[in-house]
């Protein structure tokens, strides 16, 4: 009496190959996601800068970034800073490097007697090379006289 068949039948084997095509689908739109937010990531202050066609980002290797807000804030480079510690922090970055190129960036809606002030107290501090930053594109329309 036979209950079942003596042969065995062999099983499937497993697949060893590996399918790369969705790995390589998802590492391109990880790659295209960083390509377009990095550059959105470089300056976190919203500024309105003013606009003229002769504005050229400078190619000095020794700056520092003065940002003055709307609001009357201070920031160098990223950091806000009250204004003690800006001063503070202006004089010492002037004895590290006379010769220290200070790229100024001050909102449009700021009026100049403060910018004035900030000049001022950045020539106090010894930094008298001051660039102003502007956004490259159409000249500002205004009265002109």
């Amino acid at each position: 009496m036979a209950f079942g068949r003596l042969e065995r039948t062999a099983l499937p084997q497993p697949m060893s190959d590996i399918n790369m095509t969705p790995l390589i689908d998802v590492m391109l739109v990880l790659l295209v996601i960083f390509m377009i937010s990095a550059p959105l990531m470089t300056s976190s202050l919203h500024l309105d800068l003013p606009k003229t066609d002769a504005a050229t980002p400078s190619d000095t290797p020794g700056f520092v970034s003065v940002a003055l807000m709307p609001d009357g804030a201070l920031y160098l480079g990223e950091e806000p800073l009250a204004d003690a510690a800006f001063d503070t922090r202006i004089k010492e970055a002037a004895q590290h490097q006379p010769g220290l190129e200070v790229q100024l960036r001050a909102d449009q809606s700021v009026p100049y007697g403060r910018v004035a002030a900030l000049i001022g107290r950045l020539q106090n501090a010894g930094l008298n090379r001051i660039a102003f930053v502007a956004q490259p594109g159409e000249t500002s329309t205004g009265p002109r006289r």
